[in-house]
């Protein structure tokens, strides 16, 4: 089953340094967290301040969503962490 992101709802997390954003596989709800480091290296230009990190992972939302579609096909998880090196 391939996820899909009806929710364009998203969120920076300051103490584990994440943007949390949900998926769905059929009726489950899968949430995904997105390393801050991937933000940096999307946009190296991005500031540590979370307007500009979320703004970075709306302007890559496309490709951010590609790669979970790309980790969440080789193995179905409850949750997933992505990081630099899935880009």
């Amino acid at each position: 089953m391939t996820l899909s992101f009806p929710n364009p709802s998203r969120r920076y997390d300051r103490v584990r340094r994440q943007v949390c954003f949900w998926a769905y596989d059929s009726a489950l709800e899968v949430p995904i967290f997105l390393e801050e480091s991937v933000l940096f290296h999307l946009d190296p230009t991005t500031t540590h301040v979370e307007a500009a990190m979320l703004a970075t992972f709306d302007a890559a939302r496309d490709h951010i969503h590609a790669v979970a579609q790309r980790v969440h096909s080789f193995k179905k998880r409850s949750f997933y962490v992505l990081v630099t090196s899935d880009f």
